[in-house]
């Protein structure tokens, strides 16, 4: 077992040594957030990681660790926030690159805890898409071909879910003055134009 620690303790020190710039995006189903991801990386020249993917790619991998995920995700559980953390940690160290967007991380306030607490890493800020309810109802809706009465009584679950975990982290992070809130309910050029001011250098918009 010892070995592993250390490997995760080698993880961790590479990465604070690298003193990473860390985004974490957050925003409802709907807000667009994946869309503005892909023109950040773009402009920007960030990393999009998305814990979902990651663990979703895990699962794909037949690992050790991926069916262990899978049984736990199959049994509802939720998949412990040192999980997601680790394979978060591998993927910034693998990228070799020094900015990242943490998408749809933090969940709740206990993966917020656990991810300052084992990365060291604290976020640059907090990147939030918000979106009121109904017009994210109706971007899922147009963009979902399925039955209307299932389909809107799953997004109102999800938005649910969305509000009573990530809200609390977005408190915490805007009582430290690091949120970035965007009104994401624009079309998605005029987000984005929002999105821009927030990355760029405040000597570059002087000079702009």
């Amino acid at each position: 077992m010892g070995t592993v620690d250390v490997a995760n303790k080698d993880v961790t020190a590479s990465l604070a040594e690298e003193k990473p710039k860390v985004v974490f995006v957050l925003g409802g189903p709907g807000s667009g957030k994946g869309t503005q991801c892909a023109n950040i990386v773009e402009h920007f020249h960030y990393t999009h990681l998305s814990a979902g993917d990651l663990l979703r790619a895990e699962i794909k991998s037949g690992s050790e660790n991926g069916t262990m995920i899978q049984n736990m995700i199959k049994e509802g559980k939720i998949v412990p926030s040192e999980v997601t953390i680790k394979l978060l940690q591998k993927a910034m160290l693998e990228s070799g690159n020094d900015k990242f967007l943490i998408d749809g991380f933090p969940r709740n306030e206990e993966n917020r805890a656990a991810f300052e607490a084992v990365t060291k890493i604290e976020p640059e800020f907090v990147l939030f898409f918000n979106c009121p309810e109904e017009e994210m109802e109706r971007r899922l809706l147009s963009r979902n071909q399925g039955r209307e009465d299932d389909n809107i009584e799953t997004i109102r679950k999800r938005f649910k879910v969305f509000l009573e975990s990530s809200l609390p982290v977005i408190e915490y992070y805007r009582a430290k003055g690091k949120v970035q809130e965007i009104d994401a309910a624009k079309p998605v050029g005029e987000v984005f134009e929002a999105v821009k001011v927030v990355f760029t250098p405040k000597a570059e918009k002087v000079a702009a």
